[in-house]
């Protein structure tokens, strides 16, 4: 059985879902049942008996266009176990394009960002050459970015804290940096944060890491030690945009992808390209005067 939930724009879905059945019927696969769920409204949950599901969300895709999607061959709804990367995630911007304006070099390094987030360069050694560019920076560019610069994606707060209202554990684990990453969980509400460290020597950035870099292994790695320590039966959800959080999107339960790079979502098995975060919520089944903000 699959379960597919998705948010569209509610006057294409009678047509839509007429064509996704017609797409469907053409591969052998039926459509078993589907309505719009009573306690999330704009929620349209459709059932099918089998079918592949790379495919199904293709068709899904095709047919209903810009969606919010959520499929599983498993009950949906709230797990124990949320794992969200940071930056073009929980944050609309990417900590270190934004650090590298105030050193006059953000399209140099903005370019090379883009390219380890398609998938096209090596994560670790993108990391190292773009932390090395910042060189001699003055530490206080940090704060200073964080204050003028970082915001939380809409629906960030509301998505974690309701998570945690329901006995969900959350973990922000990025390949950007403490420096960042802690004020953000803060103000966010996470309750563990894994990522790079910076090296800072008499207030300058040395262009070095001082810790070993977190990549996509340790993304994956940070999401089985969480699973372990809550225990057999434990559900996952993982969020994240780039090709560094493929990994750890392909081993949740729900691997969302969010407004991600092409690799990103088609490694997903649902993706938020339409609404924000909280719509995270409505495609697990939370109904809005249940949120938490």
């Amino acid at each position: 059985m699959l379960i597919a939930r998705l948010i569209a724009e509610p006057a294409i879905l009678e047509t839509a879902l007429d064509k996704a059945g017609k797409a469907l019927a053409q591969k052998g696969w039926a459509i078993a049942g589907a309505q719009m769920l009573d306690f999330c409204g704009d929620v349209l949950e459709i059932a099918m008996a089998d079918g592949n599901p790379g495919e199904v969300r293709a068709i899904l895709g095709e047919a209903f266009g810009p969606c919010d999607l959520l499929m599983s061959d498993r009950e949906i709804t709230v797990p124990q176990l949320f794992v969200s990367d940071m930056d073009s995630t929980m944050i609309g911007q990417e900590c270190i394009d934004e650090l590298a304006d105030y050193a006059g070099i953000k399209d140099q390094i903005a370019a090379i960002t883009e390219r380890a987030m398609q998938g096209e360069l090596d994560f670790a050694s993108a990391l190292t050459e773009r932390v090395g560019l910042l060189e001699g920076l003055e530490e206080t560019a940090i704060t200073r970015c964080l204050e003028e610069r970082i915001r939380p994606m809409p629906g960030a707060r509301v998505l974690v804290e309701t998570l945690k209202s329901r006995g969900c554990r959350t973990v922000l684990v990025t390949g950007g940096f403490h420096s960042f990453a802690d004020p953000v969980a803060e103000m966010l509400g996470f309750e563990r944060v894994v990522g790079n460290v910076l090296g800072v020597d008499r207030g300058k950035l040395t262009g070095k890491l001082a810790a070993e870099i977190v990549d996509s292994g340790t993304k994956l790695s940070t999401l089985n030690e969480e699973l372990a320590r809550l225990g057999n039966g434990a559900l996952s959800l993982a969020t994240g945009d780039g090709a560094n959080d493929i990994p750890m999107i392909e081993a949740a339960d729900f691997g969302v992808a969010y407004y991600a790079k092409p690799k990103a979502k088609a490694a997903a098995n649902g993706w938020i390209e339409r609404g924000d975060l909280t719509d995270l919520l409505k495609l697990l089944g939370v109904s809005q005067g249940d949120w938490v903000d």
